[in-house]
C-alpha cells in the first residue's frame, strides 16, 4: 500500500513540533512525512501499520519512526463509536533531521545521532529504562519553551543514540512512494475494505473488483506494491487482531480464532506461530505475566 504525504504543521517560531493529544482515535490515513516522529501512546490500542509490517499497539508503546516511513495507528472499533469515555492519549514529537542545521550531523560528536537516524528508517520500538526516561522528558518538553525545548530534544537524541533497548519494526521495507493519485486511491479502497471486512471471507474476486482489476492483474499489482501476497497481508491483519484479543483476555482462544476471521483452528495455530514465533497460549501467558 502506498501512503499519503502529510504536511506536519509547524509554528513559525518553532523548529520542531511537540504536542500532547487527547482525542477519539488516531484516524485511519496511512501517511508519511520527512520529519522523524517519536510517538508515545499513553492510552489506546489497535493495529499499527509501519512500512510493510502489521502488528498490535497498546498503552505505553513508544516508537521512533524515521523520515518518510509510512505509518498509521488504526484503533479498534470502540474508538470510532463516539463514546467520550473511550479516547486515545499520546505525545507526538516530530522534527526534521536538519532541524539543528545542515552541518550538525557532520560533526564527530553527533555520529551516534546520524546512526540513530539511519536505524529509525526501519522503525524502532523502544522499551526498558530508555522508554521510562524518554516518557519523562516528553512530559517536560510539552511544557518547556524556547531554549529548554531544544535542550530537551538533544537529551532525547542523546539517550536514543546510546541505547540498545529497541527492536526494529520493518527492517525489510523498501521506501518507494506513489505519485499517481488514482493508484493511491485504489490502494486506499483496498486497505479500507480489508479493515472493515477482515473477519469475513474475502475472495480474490471480491477484492479484485474493489480494486477494479482482474484477479491476475490484482495479484501482480498487490505483490508489487506491498512485497507480499494479498492473503499474507490479510492473515497479518487477522493475527494482529487475535493478539489484541488475547491481551484483553475476555474470550477463549478458539472463540477468538473465529471472531478474527479464521474458520479452521489448526490453520489458525499454524499461521499464529509462523508470524509470532509462539503459540497463542504462550503469547497470552507471556503478556499477562
Amino acid at each position: 500500500m502506498k501512503p499519503h504525504f502529510h504536511k506536519v504543521p509547524l509554528a513559525s517560531e518553532n523548529s520542531f513540533s511537540i504536542r500532547h493529544d487527547t482525542k477519539p482515535n488516531f484516524g485511519t490515513l496511512w501517511h508519511f512525512h520527512p520529519e522523524l516522529e517519536l510517538h508515545y501512546i499513553v492510552k489506546g490500542h489497535g493495529t499499527q501499520y509501519i512500512g510493510d509490517t502489521v502488528s498490535s499497539f497498546s498503552d505505553g508503546d513508544l516508537i521512533l519512526l524515521g523520515e518518510n516511513l509510512p505509518h498509521t495507528w488504526r484503533c479498534t472499533d470502540e474508538y470510532f463509536q463516539g463514546k467520550p469515555e473511550v479516547e486515545v492519549e499520546a505525545f507526538v514529537l516530530q522534527f526534521l533531521p536538519t532541524c539543528f542545521g545542515k552541518d550538525f550531523l557532520g560533526i564527530p560528536e553527533t555520529h551516534s545521532i546520524s546512526t540513530l537516524f539511519e536505524t529509525a528508517k526501519k522503525g524502532m520500538i523502544i522499551y526498558g529504562e530508555t522508554k521510562a526516561k524518554l516518557s519523562e522528558i516528553l512530559h517536560e518538553i510539552v511544557e518547556s519553551n524556547q531554549l529548554e525545548r531544544v535542550i530537551n530534544l538533544l537529551k532525547i537524541l542523546q539517550i536514543l543514540g546510546s541505547s540498545s533497548e529497541y527492536q526494529t519494526i520493518s527492517p525489510g521495507y523498501a521506501n518507494t512512494h506513489l505519485d499517481n493519485i488514482s493508484e493511491m486511491k485504489r490502494l486506499e479502497k483496498i486497505y479500507s475494505y480489508v479493515l472493515a471486512h477482515y473477519r469475513e471471507e474475502i475472495s480474490l474476486e471480491t477484492i479484485s473488483s474493489i480494486a477494479n482489476l482482474s484477479v491476475s492483474s490484482f495479484c501482480r499489482y498487490f505483490k508489487t506494491m506491498t512485497n507480499k501476497t494479498f492473503f499474507e497481508f490479510l492473515i497479518e491483519i487477522r493475527i494482529s487482531n487475535v493478539c489484541r484479543a488475547l491481551i484483553e483476555d475476555k474470550l477463549p482462544i478458539e472463540v477468538i480464532c473465529y471472531e478474527c476471521g479464521f474458520n479452521n483452528v489448526s490453520n489458525f495455530y499454524r499461521h499464529f506461530k509462523k508470524i509470532t514465533g509462539m503459540t497463542p497460549f504462550t503469547y497470552k501467558k507471556q503478556y499477562l505475566s
